[in-house]
């Protein structure tokens, strides 16, 4: 099943609780299935509550939604939703106040809707918050950020990376292209890394990626190595990594990455690649946004379950185990439960494994246990 919504490679493929009207108890059962559609703060909502709810919330957080690409009303179901109707559960979703790498806004208007959620609906007996893609990371960033609010979160082929790593990893891909390919056609003077290139659009960047890439064979090799996915799949990943990086970038106000000091390795040969680099001053306040896109410290209070795919060409071995890297369990911090890879490319894991992954997740908090019994 391919979800819609989330952060494909394309075009390939806080507010505080408010207090609660009343409790749920569990045994208690709507009539009728709920549909509650609207807008919070700008940010297009749905919920939908089924007549056999068991009072427990699940919030859908949703991927990588470009910049432009027209909207529905009233916000449409995510896939995924049946997956939780189906067992009772209560579903939430936010379209944010805005498209593009909307990671601040989801976090806010995730927190906004659980909110309205307990205004109009009552208190959860439980609260769980399930991503995907870039909805991934915002699970993350809310479980750190509102543990009280959350018995558990799943994040699912998430882009599970501080904003401040991600900026350099994305900065790091265009840095690339630039020095293997200089003077690439179709590529405005400053190469993709430079401020002329924020105006093309993906299709223009990829269209010029897949046109240089056969002149330099081995350049072409050593940047997929970098990338990890197939040579026929960099025009795509180049793509992407460049309309993300500019979103950040327009949202932060400036240069959100600086290279000047950067040594790259891995590349070639490291020292004609670190001579021919281009390098770009950063901007501190573009930088302190980007860290806040998300921020992510590790510093885990509640269960999280994660799970990615087989081949995934957008969230790679490498991003896969940024996250794991930052957890340093003690003091009441818990390591996360990091599933075995189900699914291929990303985010294509069916009905039946999203059901299973989310099982993990409340087994886990309902029994106390850690999955895996370590």
């Amino acid at each position: 099943m391919r979800l819609h919504r989330l952060l494909t490679c394309l075009p390939f493929a806080l507010l505080l609780a408010l207090p609660p009207a009343h409790a749920i108890d569990a045994s208690t059962a709507v009539s009728s299935p709920v549909e509650d559609t609207g807008t919070l703060a700008a940010a297009p909502y749905r919920i939908d509550i089924p007549a056999d709810w068991n009072g427990e919330l699940v919030m859908l957080v949703h991927g990588f939604e470009p910049v432009g690409v027209p909207r529905t009303s009233p916000w449409p179901a995510n896939e995924a939703t049946p997956v939780f109707l189906s067992q009772g559960y209560a579903v939430a979703q936010s379209g944010f106040a805005t498209q593009g790498w909307a990671v601040r806004d989801g976090i806010a208007d995730t927190e906004r809707l659980r909110a309205h959620f307990v205004q109009r609906h009552g208190l959860p007996r439980r609260s769980w918050l399930v991503g995907f893609s870039m909805g991934g990371g915002i699970a993350v960033a809310s479980l750190e950020q509102q543990p009280a609010q959350y018995d558990g979160a799943l994040s699912l082929c998430g882009a599970n990376v501080p904003g401040a790593v991600l900026a350099e990893e994305l900065f790091t891909t265009l840095v690339a292209f630039d020095t293997l390919f200089p003077g690439a056609a179709g590529v405005p003077d400053g190469g993709l890394s430079g401020p002329g290139a924020t105006a093309l659009g993906q299709m223009e960047v990829m269209n010029a990626v897949a046109a240089a890439l056969p002149g330099n064979a081995d350049a072409a090799a050593t940047l997929a190595r970098h990338l990890q996915v197939p040579v026929e799949a960099v025009p795509g990943i180049v793509s992407l990594h460049a309309l993300v990086f500019n979103d950040v970038r327009r949202r932060a106000g400036g240069m959100p990455v600086d290279n000047t000091r950067t040594v790259y390795v891995g590349l070639g040969d490291d020292a004609a690649f670190n001579a021919a680099a281009p390098r770009h001053a950063g901007d501190a306040a573009a930088m302190a946004y980007a860290a806040t896109a998300p921020a992510l410290n590790g510093q885990l209070r509640k269960p999280l379950v994660i799970q990615y795919n087989a081949g995934d060409p957008t969230i790679t071995p490498r991003w896969q185990a940024i996250y794991a890297g930052l957890v340093r369990p003690g003091e009441g911090v818990i390591a996360p439960r990091v599933l075995p890879d189900a699914g291929e490319g990303h985010c294509g894991f069916s009905p039946q494994q999203i059901g299973e992954a989310f099982r993990t997740l409340t087994a886990w908090v309902v029994s106390g246990k850690r999955p895996g019994g370590e």
